[in-house]
């Protein structure tokens, strides 16, 4: 599941990085939780979580229906 969510998550980073920010895939774990880090500006936007959970988790879930839960770390 692991490679299936890194692909999902190479389509969001182009995004990410026009707004000079990024995102590492920290671990999945085996219950579909994804725990990511957010870094550049994202690290440090006041807009982070919704774009966690609105962007990304959303993706992530239509991508990789194994996926319960986005979390940043």
């Amino acid at each position: 599941m692991k490679e299936k969510v890194e692909a999902a998550l190479e389509k969001i980073r182009p995004m990410l990085r026009a707004d000079g920010g990024n995102v590492d895939l920290v671990e999945v774990t085996d219950d579909g939780v994804v725990k990511l880090k957010l870094t550049g500006s994202c690290g440090c936007c006041p807009m982070s979580q919704m774009t966690l959970k609105m962007g990304i988790e959303k993706l992530l879930k239509e991508e990789v229906p194994e996926v319960k839960e986005v979390i940043a770390i």
